[in-house]
């Protein structure tokens, strides 16, 4: 079950574009709350987050010295930047408040649970970070969650065809 933070959907405007989702992280963990943030980039990655060059598998976020990173997240280098190319892989500062900060810490420390990040999107021209508090799964609630997932395709599948 995910539970949303009070009016994140209300901040969103239907003009946003994904650019990059973390699938594998909605496999993987029960996602218990989510968080809107800011990314700090350079140029040459702004650029390749609009030509939808990103991939967020693998990657997940820190907190170091107060401050939150984003690491593992790849964005692809930019062909037409010059020499002053960004390297992809290295770690991104996220944007978040104090408070913030140490609320996920203490989850994260003290409950148990880990920082991933779920998307990357384009929200009036710039870059979000959807990030998510998550718990991993263990191998038989993956099998739970497909075959809930089939039993309500086949539901859907039989009312579809009693109104035919």
């Amino acid at each position: 079950m995910v539970k949303r933070n009070k009016g994140s959907e209300a901040r969103k405007p239907s003009g946003d574009r994904i650019v990059a989702q973390n699938r594998k992280g909605y496999h993987d963990y029960f996602i218990s709350d989510t968080l809107e943030v800011g990314i700090v980039l350079v140029g040459s990655e702004i650029k390749s987050i609009r030509d939808n060059q990103v991939n967020l598998r693998d990657s997940y976020v820190t907190i170091r010295n107060g401050e939150a990173w984003l690491i593992g997240a790849h964005i692809a280098g930019y062909t037409e930047a010059s020499y002053q190319d960004h390297d992809p892989r290295r770690d991104r500062k996220l944007l978040m408040h104090r408070r913030e900060i140490l609320k996920w810490r203490i989850m994260v420390e003290q409950k148990g649970y880990t920082i991933i990040p779920l998307k990357l999107y384009l929200a009036h021209n710039r870059a979000k970070v959807e990030i998510g508090l998550a718990r991993g799964k263990r191998e038989y609630d993956k099998r739970e969650a497909i075959a809930e997932r089939e039993s309500e395709r086949d539901i859907d599948r039989a009312i579809k065809e009693a109104y035919r």
